[in-house]
């Protein structure tokens, strides 16, 4: 129904080019990156284009609209438009939802989510029994054209809603913004009594300004069961959030069943205590802590992700971090070390910091790893695969006659050379079987005896946690970056200075500071380079994270801001203006999904960790 009369709520421009795409879960299937797009302007095929230029423009001040529900829309979209009736569309038993070619998977979810809140059928049909609604779903090539396949177009009318998606994804993330227009109740497992369940009128152009839109979670120093996993993967799609980074193995647990290595979960998926705070803290739990996933578990958990347009990307973390690994298999490690206790046969630490444990580099080594990634790779069909690569210290090697040995055989200076070996070892591994390797940004630290710059591996992409700096560096060197300094965007650091702020790690990040966070640094703009910032992640180390509460309290509801960050465009993000999105639904929207985020006000009494020693850095985090 074309729109005489309408309200531009907000109109973001086109944003640039994104790098490159993501291959999803699915072999063969790939999360999009929006192409160039100039709309709006003469030629535009965008429907409405000329209500849209003739409306008022707001930057998130007050408009005659302002309890509108599309003006408390997370992330914040490209564009709303308003029309001026203020009318809308009920749902009842008679709404039909009409799933076109390409769009089965969401149409699924849909029935799932929106059917269980609201009670309704929605049966499959192309028009509405009795003049009921129609809901429908379709792929669209004029969409694809002018916002790339993740983005979409809704439109609500008197006569139903329509949801026109670039590619599957785009559909799916539409309907992620209807669901939000219908209001926090459909956030919920089953139908309040007397409720309304209506749309507004409203039409919605959208798409996202990073193909890369991340959460890293750390499964190996607490465990998360699958369940807890599935979880993650519905609040990420929630937020048109499109990549889950399973950190599945470090010193303290390997959470992944190996077949051809059983005792990597048979020992070294459990550890007998767990300090309870800071390293520094004398409080322990002395119950065994543990848990793996089974292939199975992975398949599901994996399929899940497919089905919501979640990439899942795991990581084996080498050649540090391999306390457990080393525990279940000690020949893994550098037998010939001898002389200290840190330096005997290791249990699974049952400690955090950095552990002086690190794999022995031999041929023996490579091949036990190598049988680790082929069970890897047919668990996990998308393009990436992270194999950690930070914090390894090289003292053992410095001790050990073999790793002296290997790097002068190999022509190295000395023992520092080995991890660039390592990672040019397992990066030509995962190139020959079509994947890419992922690692963090000491991947860049040593070049090796071939090395020529800070590339070592052609096609890795560099997750660059110590700043921006290593992703920098990498960017201009020709390779792809994940942008996740830890002075911005790890959700584990503390949210407020508050002596009640739980188990106190790092640098104040509030929620405020996460939403002004920027992928592109000012080094990068406008130069080449800064199309190789894939985007940005989010990551939630769980040293001091025990539970399923404990971990959302910490990425909620900064996770949203994130979201924001990294989908909507930069010059139309306004922190007062999100506070308001916040405010009036997005809390509530949380609430229903029984999230429990840290409240604007601080903690509940029940949130609080008294007694448990943290380490709280203090000032502002360096710009780095």
């Amino acid at each position: 129904m074309p729109l005489t009369s309408c309200e531009v709520v907000r109109c973001e421009t086109p944003v640039a080019r994104c790098a490159t795409a993501l291959r999803s879960g699915r072999p063969g299937s790939r999360p999009p990156v929006a192409p160039p797009v100039r709309r709006g302007g003469p030629g535009s095929r965008t429907p409405n284009a000329e209500a849209a230029r003739t409306a008022r423009h707001h930057r998130g001040g007050p408009t005659v609209h302002d309890t509108h529900p599309a003006r408390a829309l997370v992330p914040l979209p490209r564009s709303v438009t308003v029309p001026a009736d203020g009318g809308r569309l009920e749902l009842d038993a008679r709404t039909v939802l009409d799933a076109r070619e390409g769009t089965e998977d969401t149409a699924r979810v849909l029935r799932c989510t929106l059917g269980a809140a609201t009670g309704l059928p929605l049966p499959p049909g192309s028009t509405g029994v009795d003049g009921g609604a129609v809901l429908r779903l379709r792929v669209d090539e004029t969409v694809a054209a002018e916002l790339g396949p993740e983005g979409y177009r809704l439109e609500v009318t008197a006569s139903g809603a329509e949801i026109a998606g670039g590619a599957a994804a785009g559909v799916f993330w539409g309907v992620q913004t209807l669901r939000q227009l219908l209001g926090p109740d459909a956030y919920r497992g089953a139908p309040l009594p007397g409720r309304p369940r209506t749309l507004p009128h409203t039409v919605v152009e959208d798409a996202p300004r990073f193909p890369w839109r991340g959460f890293m979670v750390d499964v190996a120093r607490h465990f998360t069961p699958k369940d807890g996993v599935l979880r993650w993967i519905d609040l990420l799609a929630a937020h048109k959030l499109n990549v889950l980074h399973l950190h599945l193995t470090d010193d303290q647990g390997w959470r992944l069943h190996v077949e051809r290595f059983p005792r990597l979960t048979e020992v070294g998926a459990w550890r007998p205590r767990t300090r309870l705070g800071h390293r520094a803290s004398p409080l322990w739990d002395e119950r065994p802590h543990g848990g793996f996933y089974t292939h199975d578990d992975i398949r599901e958990i994996v399929a899940y992700a497919a089905e919501r347009h979640v990439t899942v990307v795991p990581e084996i973390d080498l050649p540090g971090h391999s306390q457990a690994a080393i525990a279940a298999y000690p020949e893994l490690g550098n037998t010939d070390v001898h002389g200290d206790a840190a330096h005997t046969a290791p249990e699974v630490w049952t400690d955090w910091g950095v552990s002086p444990h690190v794999l022995a580099p031999t041929e023996a080594v490579l091949r036990f790893y190598e049988g680790v990634f082929e069970e890897v790779l047919d668990l996990f069909p998308g393009e990436f695969v992270h194999i950690g690569g930070d914090e390894c210290p090289r003292d053992q090697w410095r001790r050990s006659p073999t790793a002296r040995a290997r790097a002068a055989r190999l022509g190295l200076d000395g023992v520092d050379g080995l991890q660039a070996w390592f990672t040019r070892h397992f990066g030509r591994l995962l190139a020959e079987r079509g994947r890419r390797l992922v690692g963090w940004d000491e991947i860049l630290d040593d070049r090796g005896a071939d090395g020529d710059g800070p590339v070592p591996v052609p096609g890795a992409v560099v997750s660059s946690w110590r700043g921006y700096a290593g992703g920098i560096a990498a960017a201009r060197a020709g390779l792809d970056v994940v942008m996740c300094p830890e002075q911005q965007v790890y959700l584990d650091h503390r949210q407020d200075a508050g002596e009640d702020e739980p188990v106190p790690i790092g640098y104040v990040r509030t929620l405020r500071d996460v939403h002004g966070f920027e992928p592109v640094p000012p080094e990068l703009e406008g130069t080449e380079a800064a199309g190789r910032v894939l985007g940005a992640q989010a990551n939630l180390w769980t040293e001091v994270v025990e539970d399923r509460r404990r971990a959302e309290y910490q990425a909620f509801p900064r996770l949203a801001a994130f979201a924001e960050v990294v989908w909507s465009r930069r010059e139309a993000r306004e922190w007062e203006d999100f506070e308001r999105r916040m405010a009036g639904a997005h809390y509530a929207r949380l609430d229903a999904l029984g999230v429990a985020y840290r409240p604007p006000s601080g903690p509940r009494p029940w949130q609080r960790r008294p007694g448990i020693a943290g380490f709280p850095r203090q000032g502002p985090p360096p710009s780095v």
